[in-house]
């Protein structure tokens, strides 16, 4: 019905405008209601684009498969051969052996846990991983609790790895899907423009994940192992000596191609601080200002798969062809509905047609605007999957952004920040919702303690969007960027 009622009225400028709105809003609303898996909705671009005369079926297609793809493909290879050698088990239990003596202290290890690993592997396998350690060590703490206590230490724990997850996500590119799909968007978009490179999303979100990620780890604290809360005398000994364990080669072998990988991502571009600049490694090879991210992952991909593994129970390589199985195809096919309809908005004029609709917006006060933008983007994706809220979002937000001719990436990075923020409900992200299916959580609790830590996000999103991203992002308030234009 959506479909047909904007194909029919007369709202549209042009034939190929009102057909594009008719299949994003098509896209939209199966997206929400999930009519079909939102992979298979993904792919309604490759029929109707043609069939439309948006774009053809070639350029569509090619869409579907890009470099940031591939850095997300690359990276999904990584966490999967960490998690086939429990690299990322042992990494857990060095972090929350450091903090020990005290509930707080405890909750803070496991925050700290779920937001670094989340920063390199998914956060749903993160959460589903440390949901049975943090209920292990719970156990072991609870025998010296009451009974209030044990329900209070158990909800702050729960609330506490599923919170940290998406937080954690937000620092670096292949942390989370909306941070993936915003690079490809704005690329996208803006062609003219310099690409996002990891290394610079890191220096952009690392510290907002970092303050957000203290600031709710006290929220929950002060509201369940406050002063009133037990003194608890807990040891994590047995956990220092599991970690503590040899290493075997393929863990070392594992770690070695991961650092190695992260440190080309971080150092590959000139990293630009104030009037400081530290020289990327790009600079040091005539064609190496060819690489990208992508073909860094998929480069670490390769090596495990030609290492052998020495483990006498498997004589398979460190990454097999149940790796490849493994990996999240229904997320890649949404990833490149997300760009196939962002190519859409600009090839149509639909774009175009959206940012005219805001010009008043230029009136508005920016901060103001930035908070209004975060709010509606946290409390959308309560309900909606976070890449499909982003995917949707982010091309229209870059049409405004022209049209009121502001540098698009202001409105562009709270979009993004803000699709991992919904910590209020279940179905908000797959963290909240591995946690709540332990059956160990109220739901009133965390929906109040949500709704606080969602409006934090929105003030520190909006502030760290004006201060930090402007200067990370070589941002000018007054000015519309030539690439933009």
């Amino acid at each position: 019905m959506v479909f047909a009622a904007l194909q029919i009225l007369p709202i549209f400028p042009s034939d190929n405008v009102a057909n594009m709105a008719s299949v994003a809003a098509l896209m939209v609303v199966w997206w929400i209601t999930e009519a079909l898996p939102l992979a298979a909705t993904a792919l309604l671009p490759l029929i109707l684009f043609p069939v439309l005369g948006i774009t053809s079926g070639t350029e569509v297609a090619a869409v579907y498969m890009n470099s940031t793809i591939f850095l997300f493909i690359g990276g999904f290879v990584l966490a999967l051969s960490m998690q086939r050698w429990n690299l990322h088990t042992r990494i857990a239990l060095r972090v929350i052996g450091w903090f020990h003596g005290s509930a707080m202290y405890m909750l803070l290890g496991f925050m700290v846990t779920s937001a670094f690993l989340s920063m390199w592997i998914s956060n749903t396998a993160t959460a589903t991983m440390l949901l049975p350690i943090g209920l292990a060590v719970y156990a072991r703490a609870a025998e010296q609790l009451t009974e209030r206590d044990k329900q209070r230490l158990l909800t702050a724990m729960m609330l506490g790895i599923a919170y940290s997850c998406s937080i954690g996500g937000t620092a670096t590119l292949i942390g989370t899907p909306p941070n993936l799909a915003m690079q490809r968007i704005f690329l996208i978009t803006f062609p003219d423009a310099a690409d996002i490179s990891f290394a610079q999303w890191l220096l952009f979100a690392l510290p907002l994940s970092i303050t957000l990620l203290l600031i709710t780890w006290l929220i929950i604290a002060s509201r369940y192992t406050g002063r009133r809360f037990t003194a608890l005398r807990f040891s994590t000994s047995e956990l220092h000596q599991l970690s503590h364990k040899a290493m075997s080669y393929e863990e070392k072998v594992v770690t070695i191609v991961f650092s190695l990988t992260a440190f080309c991502w971080m150092f590959r571009q000139d990293i630009v601080i104030g009037s400081m600049t530290l020289p990327g490694w790009s600079n040091l090879f005539e064609n190496a200002s060819l690489v990208n991210d992508g073909t860094i992952a998929i480069a670490a991909a390769l090596v495990l798969f030609m290492i052998p593994s020495r483990n006498r129970q498997d004589h398979s390589r460190l990454a097999d062809s149940d790796t490849i199985s493994q990996l999240p195809w229904n997320i890649v096919l949404l990833f490149g509905g997300g760009f196939a309809l962002a190519k859409g908005f600009t090839a149509s004029g639909l774009s175009e047609y959206i940012g005219q609709q805001f010009v008043d917006m230029q009136n508005l006060d920016p901060l103001a605007l930035l908070a209004g933008i975060s709010a509606i983007v946290i409390f959308l994706t309560e309900v909606t999957s976070n890449t499909a809220t982003s995917q949707i979002l982010l091309p229209v937000v870059a049409s405004v952004a022209k049209q009121i001719e502001v540098n698009p990436l202001l409105l562009m990075l709270p979009v993004t920040l803000s699709a991992s923020m919904a910590f209020m409900m279940p179905v908000a992200t797959p963290p909240n919702a591995i946690v709540f299916a332990s059956g160990h959580l109220h739901i009133r609790d965390m929906i109040k303690t949500g709704l606080i830590i969602n409006l934090v996000a929105i003030v520190l999103i909006t502030l760290h969007t004006w201060i930090i991203g402007t200067t990370v992002f070589d941002i000018d308030i007054a000015t519309m960027p030539a690439w933009a234009k």
